[in-house]
């Protein structure tokens, strides 16, 4: 009977324990800094050369901020769907995926 009684005690810290370390994690976790999106003043010139060089028919279906500087815009094309990455830095085309090939 004091085994038992041992036993219960036991893993009843190890509930308590357990609990205070997930609701320490979640919460070092969830106030880790979220990278910010530098958004474009109203009226500031974009940067030189801004093209994604689509052919004719293309449009812009979606626009997804990327981190470090970088979006991807997901384009429509008469010959299949892509997202191109952006440097919005230097505003050049710093890679492409193509969807369903």
């Amino acid at each position: 009977m004091r085994a038992l009684k041992v036993l219960v005690v036991g893993m009843g810290v190890l509930i308590v324990v357990g609990t205070v370390t997930l609701v320490v994690l979640v919460i070092q976790r969830a106030s880790k800094a979220v990278p910010a999106v530098m958004a474009v003043p109203a009226g500031a010139p974009l940067p030189a050369g801004l093209t994604l060089g689509q052919p004719a028919g293309s449009r812009i279906s979606g626009i997804a901020p990327g981190g470090e500087g970088r979006v991807a815009v997901w384009v429509q094309r008469p010959d299949g769907d892509r997202v191109v990455i952006l440097d919005t830095r230097s505003g050049q085309a710093v890679g492409e995926v193509r969807l369903g090939e």
